[in-house]
């Protein structure tokens, strides 16, 4: 994206103009191998300042890279005073994350004995005057990985899975969409089925550096037709009786991918427990 990448050159030229900044790096997707990227991919920049706070209290500059058409401003406090962030969209499109470190707090984030997150994702350093990262760590890319489970943690997440279930049924006989779209949407989907799929496809793949990045973006890409088309029964509109199918259709899903990893787990699955909730789901269900 030509637009992004002229950006990124006035960040670069201005940075090296301003001795008020030693070290600039670009992190996240653009410099993770594992990361997809594409033209909405933002640009996550990290500016080392002798002095943060005027760049943290005026935001002035961030219009001598364009016309911000939205913006979010967090504090160092945010941060437990580590670090402050400004997101800006730009009305061309373009999405920066500017990271704002002091140079003090940049130089303890480099001492830590593992590094952090944001920078074992991947990181490229295009500006160091003062060669602040000359010790830091090459990224591992670990930290986006899929790990295996133990066992304990599998079943955990089983047993909420059936657990959770029947609230969602309690709210669709009552037809309480509203908490009803909460535990199947933000609670069944998001804690237990991401995770769920994350296992199965890094198990179809040896647990071997395998991600599907956040919140299964790259989902669609490792999963057959077949099982792309059962989750995506797992969606459902606003009637009550779409609902119920896609409960249902969520209730069939965990048992097979369940049972399957549990085999490659050599541990068991919880057949009791989920024919006593299924028998639980069709009683309210037809509850007159």
């Amino acid at each position: 994206m030509k637009t992004r990448e002229k950006k990124l050159q006035q960040i670069i030229d201005w940075a090296k103009a301003n001795s008020d900044i030693r070290a600039v790096l670009l992190t996240s997707s653009l410099v993770n191998p594992y990361a997809p990227v594409d033209d909405f991919s933002d640009l996550d920049i990290e500016i080392v300042f002798e002095k943060m706070k005027p760049y943290e209290s005026d935001k002035s500059w961030l219009e001598l890279f364009g016309a911000p058409m939205s913006m979010v401003e967090e504090d160092e406090t945010f941060f437990d005073g580590v670090h402050a962030m400004k997101m800006v969209l730009y009305e061309d499109l373009v999405k920066v994350d500017f990271k704002l470190y002091e140079k003090s707090e940049f130089i303890k984030e480099i001492k830590k004995d593992e590094l952090p997150e944001d920078w074992d994702v991947g990181y490229k350093v295009l500006i160091d005057k003062d060669e602040l990262t000359k010790n830091l760590k090459d990224p591992t890319y670990q930290s986006v990985m899929i790990k295996k489970p133990t066992t304990e943690r599998f079943q955990q997440l089983m047993n909420d899975f059936w657990w959770d279930t029947t609230y969602v049924a309690k709210c669709l006989k009552r037809e309480d969409i509203f908490y009803a779209k909460f535990m199947s949407e933000d609670v069944i989907r998001t804690d237990y089925l991401v995770p769920l799929l994350e296992w199965y496809i890094a198990s179809e793949n040896g647990w071997n550096n395998i991600t599907t990045n956040k919140h299964g973006r790259l989902f669609k890409k490792y999963l057959s037709p077949d099982l792309w088309k059962r989750i995506e029964a797992t969606f459902s509109g606003s009637s009550i009786e779409e609902n119920w199918n896609a409960l249902l259709a969520y209730a069939d899903l965990f048992h097979e991918i369940g049972t399957d990893i549990a085999r490659k787990l050599e541990t068991s699955y919880p057949e009791e427990h989920e024919s006593k909730v299924r028998k639980y789901l069709t009683m309210i269900k037809t509850q007159d």
